[in-house]
């Protein structure tokens, strides 16, 4: 049976600031954004189609109509949030694709007439995912498709693919080095992931490919006439390349020295950083240990209190056999469970923490993930 999201859960996600959307209030997020369209459609001479869809969406429509087997764990509510057996918060902008190409298949119903429009679909998406300086459990996130049928040039192909990867990266990071490397994704073929490279490093970008005929064809376009490009870009990790930004959380700070470099695009200057406090836990965890639920579990127990939180790591994992006998006892451990080692680290983007209220937030991480009869942490 599927596990579904409570009211209280599912409304906080709701209510959240969909930092891309300008209803919301200005971000140089919606400033990036508009550098890439503009890049697309100068450089195709093609319709813009920008859709802002609600966040609910169907199960079939995020899985089943992009391709996604019944097997493929994202599917899992571990992974996935359910609101209904058949409804969920979307986990990629691409469960807006099928209804926008639906949408697409009516309007040109029984039409001859030559069709270029790009589909630009923004938004937030929701998942369990880990805590750490690059990752959020709400990203923003692009899907960019253009669909052509009767044009001059004939059907999107490999050539047209590599021109949009130009453009693209030329206008989230203009002069950038860029690479790809094969990727598969159930919606596209020929599929490229873009890695950019950084000061720090080869840094992934987005993800993209020729549109699936089968994607198409079930949206009631026929691949025989229409083909497609399909690319979806992560704009919370696009926004902090271009203003050489090293921690998500600061793209939704209300600290006015923060979140008035955050109204342009214009490099970032440093707000004096708060010294990281760090507090290791020894729990007892139910395997497999997986960083992107205890994420989640951090999450949901600290509020908004895990704004506070740098990271979260699995310094090391042990399972029962290798544990010394009176290690077992002291932590109360199953020969089912593991003993794990996790780090937090502590960083306010404004102001500073307290012994006192570290371990505060030390011990509500503690009960929220500890699965033993016996309460200890490590120092």
């Amino acid at each position: 049976m599927t596990t579904l999201l409570s009211a209280r859960d599912l409304q906080a996600a709701l209510e959240l600031r969909d930092l891309s959307d300008p209803a919301g209030g200005p971000h140089a997020m919606q400033l990036l954004l508009e550098d890439v369209l503009t890049a697309l459609t100068d450089a195709w001479d093609c319709t813009l189609d920008l859709q802002r869809r609600r966040p609910l969406v169907s199960v079939e429509d995020n899985y089943d109509r992009l391709g996604y087997t019944t097997e493929d764990v994202t599917r899992d509510t571990r992974y996935s949030r359910y609101a209904a057996e058949t409804v969920m918060l979307r986990s990629h902008t691409s469960a807006g694709v099928p209804p926008a190409l639906r949408a697409l298949a009516a309007s040109t119903h029984r039409s001859a007439a030559a069709v270029d429009v790009l589909l630009a679909l923004p938004g937030l998406c929701y998942r369990r995912d880990s805590i750490d300086r690059l990752h959020v459990g709400t990203p923003h996130q692009v899907d960019l498709w253009r669909i052509t049928a009767g044009g001059p040039d004939g059907r999107m192909d490999e050539d047209d693919l590599q021109q949009m990867i130009e453009l693209l990266v030329h206008a989230v990071l203009p002069g950038a080095p860029w690479r790809t490397h094969p990727a598969r994704h159930p919606y596209t073929r020929c599929g490229l992931q873009i890695d950019v490279h950084t000061p720090t490093g080869w840094m992934e970008l987005a993800e993209c490919g020729l549109a699936a005929d089968r994607v198409l064809a079930g949206a009631g376009l026929d691949p025989t006439r229409w083909s497609g490009l399909a690319l979806g870009m992560g704009l919370d990790r696009a926004l902090m390349l271009r203003k050489g930004i090293d921690d998500i959380r600061l793209l939704r700070s209300t600290e006015p020295r923060i979140a008035a470099q955050l109204l342009d695009l214009r490099p970032w200057r440093p707000v004096s950083a708060q010294p990281p406090v760090r507090r290791d836990l020894s729990i007892v965890a139910d395997p497999p240990v997986d960083a992107e639920l205890l994420g989640d579990a951090v999450r949901a127990a600290l509020g908004p209190a895990a704004e506070d939180l740098e990271s979260v790591t699995v310094v090391a994992s042990t399972g029962y056999a290798d544990l010394p006998a009176a290690a077992r006892t002291r932590l109360g451990l199953r020969p089912d469970q593991v003993n794990v080692l996790l780090r937090l680290v502590l960083r306010p983007l404004a102001g500073t923490l307290t012994d006192r209220q570290a371990n505060e937030l030390r011990d509500e991480v503690y009960a929220a993930v500890h699965r033993g009869p016996h309460r200890e942490w490590a120092a």
